[in-house]
């Protein structure tokens, strides 16, 4: 794209990943919008000049509102990053319809109805950048973690045929594939799982598996969050953006074995991967 100074909006911005994203790229020199329901939590991002917008990806007007603010104050939008999103573990038949569809409703149909919010302002200009969030999750399944899994497959797909309807009206299409990066989100899917699975017949698994998961997200052993920020980074600044952002320790190696291992062997590792016993965290 021809500017140097690009009119972003990020989603997902009021903590983590999506507020350092904000950050980062304002600091880069481009105009950036931040935008979540928290509208409070990005306020700290003003001393950068990012602008917090208010943002309910599974509110349709607010959706409209949010883009129609940017568009009115800037008369263009060059990049569109999806980072909203959540994860929500648990055995398929433990987790409620309401709550896979929730899950779907922000990782899915509210990263693609922002798509087609800012498509026909991007054709028109003949260019532009959108950035879609999605995970190694999108490639491989772990044990537990159905309908988010689901989820980040169909981002992947989405991803994957908006890109080939794009390439003609100048627009290009990237997706963001961390692999386990340190944040609060694994905590926060390992309790999701531990609860829902109280007095079921899963419940022994799935604990172990919470137990895990905590273990993984409160050690080490996971990559830097600065590390998406860096990719997203690379993806808004390229002149050709790759497709796909594939980052985090472990990330290329868990997707080639899992490419690798029949289908029984990998399932057998990911039940094995419950009963491992690790400390208390």
């Amino acid at each position: 794209m021809g500017n140097k100074e690009f009119v972003i909006l990020v989603t997902g911005a009021s903590s983590g990943i999506g507020f350092d994203t904000a950050r980062t790229l304002a600091r880069q020199g481009h105009r950036v919008y931040a935008a979540a329901r928290r509208v409070a939590l990005m306020e700290p991002l003003r001393s950068d000049g990012v602008v917090p917008l208010p943002l309910d990806v599974t509110d349709q007007k607010s959706m409209e509102l949010c883009v129609k603010s940017l568009l009115d104050a800037e008369g263009r939008i060059d990049v569109l990053v999806n980072n909203a999103g959540y994860g929500y573990f648990g055995a398929i038949e433990n987790v409620s319809m309401e709550e896979a569809r929730r899950q779907m409703e922000v990782n899915v149909f509210g990263l693609a109805q922002m798509c087609k919010l800012v498509i026909p302002v991007m054709r028109e200009q003949k260019r532009g950048r959108i950035i879609n969030t999605s995970s190694i999750a999108g490639k491989m399944v772990l044990y537990f973690g159905g309908w988010y899994h689901v989820s980040k497959f169909s981002v992947e797909a989405f991803s994957d045929a908006l890109r080939m309807e794009m390439k003609p009206f100048g627009i290009d299409v990237s997706i963001i594939e961390p692999g386990g990066i340190k944040t609060d989100w694994g905590i926060i899917a390992a309790n999701h799982l531990a609860d829902c699975s109280a007095g079921t017949p899963y419940e022994h698994a799935a604990l172990g598996m919470a137990d895990m998961m905590r273990y993984g997200y409160s050690g080490n052993l996971l990559s830097s969050p600065s590390v998406v920020t860096r990719a997203i980074s690379r993806a808004v600044n390229s002149r050709r953006p790759r497709p796909r952002y594939r980052i985090g320790r472990a990330s290329h190696a868990l997707v080639f074995l899992h490419r690798l291992l029949p289908v029984r062997w990998w399932d057998a590792l990911m039940r094995r991967s419950a009963r491992i016993k690790v400390k208390k965290v």
